[in-house]
């Protein structure tokens, strides 16, 4: 750069100041002008996925879908449509409770399996004559209970609360993303609502619609902690088994298992949460290589599989015969027989327990006794009874290597 050019730049800068020095005070603001065109629009911003129901989730999960369906968990609670009786994989539930017909039945309770009860147009369970709600008498069935051979009773049916007014609040269990404050309109009998009767996909997954609208970008979620089975497989808390009537309350499989070792496992070490028991029981009829449960009780216990003190058991009765046989009572069982219509989960066996409950018989004890491990096989009054004695001398050192 000539020095003549720097002289002039110098000169234009000195100039700059020199006005700037000169010049006056900032005038008031003037008008604003009119607006500009709108720019483009911002990315959506998060918002609360809603939920979509099962069937959304079998377009592109069919196969799982039709796996599940045959499951007991969708069938919890039933709408009734168009006055016809809802439909089951393995049952039929065709009669209604005596004065009604179906289009007196809004939603049918279970009927997979062990039961069905039944409400009303209102929401309430029905335990008396249309009409007679609340009025005591204590007469009236309403309970229908299927055939069950192991127990040895015939369908038919018996008492449910007969006479009492029975709101429904079983929705947190027997519903997917139910709402405990938002009332169903309409049935004044339904404690909160939900978004699907029965256990669905989104009950344990979450509601799917983000996931949906975006398959890749959103995972749904899998939780495999026995703790989310808890929620709903427990009755009340779970430091205790609840009992009555000589047997175990149903639905207490957790509390079961919090009183062994087992506590360490999730529930789905041994079942596929797709596959329920009983459609892997009907499939086993079919094919014998069929396993109920994902993992045998001799994958961890090997050693006590090779060691027991009789062969002729050993040979042919299956570890769940002695060490989860049926104590727990969901619509029958047979007290003389020790057996009732659900297997538990306790497992472990004191050798020196004969009995299974407290005194009182609200609550079971932790381990299992030898009335329910062995008599449900050697039935007392019979050829194959075995006194107290003998049977605590069999299963004293039973699994002990020789």
């Amino acid at each position: 750069m000539s020095k003549k050019t720097i002289l002039v730049i110098a000169g234009l800068l000195l100039l700059g100041l020199a006005l700037a020095s000169c010049a006056g005070p900032a005038g008031p603001e003037g008008p604003a002008g009119p607006a500009g065109p709108a720019g483009p629009p911002g990315p959506a911003g998060p918002t609360g996925a809603e939920y979509v129901g099962a069937a959304a989730c079998a377009e592109c999960h069919q196969e799982t879908y039709d796996v599940f369906m045959k499951s007991g968990h969708p069938y919890k609670l039933n709408p009734v449509v168009d006055g016809q009786p809802p439909t089951y994989p393995f049952t039929e539930v065709t009669e209604v409770p005596e004065g009604y017909t179906w289009d007196d039945i809004s939603y049918v309770i279970g009927g997979y399996n062990w039961k069905a009860r039944f409400m009303d147009k209102e929401g309430y369970i029905i335990t008396g004559l249309p009409g007679t709600r609340g009025d005591g008498n204590t007469d009236y069935v309403s309970q229908y209970n299927f055939a069950n051979p192991i127990v040895g009773n015939e369908a038919g049916w018996v008492a449910y609360h007969s006479g009492d007014e029975k709101p429904y609040s079983c929705g947190p269990c027997h519903t997917t993303g139910y709402d405990p404050d938002t009332p169903t309109e309409g049935m004044p009998g339904i404690v909160g609502s939900w978004a699907e009767p029965g256990i669905t996909c989104e009950r344990c997954h979450g509601p799917g619609s983000l996931h949906v609208d975006n398959p890749r970008g959103v995972a749904l979620t899998i939780d495999r902690d026995a703790e989310l089975c808890g929620e709903c497989h427990l009755r009340g808390g779970f430091e205790e088994v609840n009992a009555s009537g000589g047997f175990i309350k149903h639905h207490e499989q957790y509390e079961e298992l919090f009183q062994s070792k087992h506590i360490t496992l999730d529930c789905v070490v041994c079942h596929d949460p797709h596959a329920g028991v009983i459609q892997l029981r009907k499939a086993q009829m079919e094919d014998p290589s069929v396993k109920t449960t994902q993992t045998q009780c001799e994958n961890c216990h090997f050693k006590e599989a090779q060691n027991q003190k009789s062969e002729k058991m050993a040979a042919g009765v299956a570890c769940i015969e002695c060490h989860m046989p049926r104590i727990v009572k969901s619509a029958v069982g047979n007290a003389d027989k020790f057996t009732g219509d659900i297997r538990t989960h306790l497992m472990a066996i004191d050798p020196n327990q004969i009995g299974q409950f407290s005194e009182d018989g609200s609550t079971a004890l932790s381990q299992i006794g030898l009335d329910f491990s062995c008599r449900h096989c050697h039935i007392n009054d019979t050829a194959f009874a075995i006194d107290d004695a003998e049977l605590i001398d069999m299963a004293t050192d039973y699994h002990t290597a020789p």
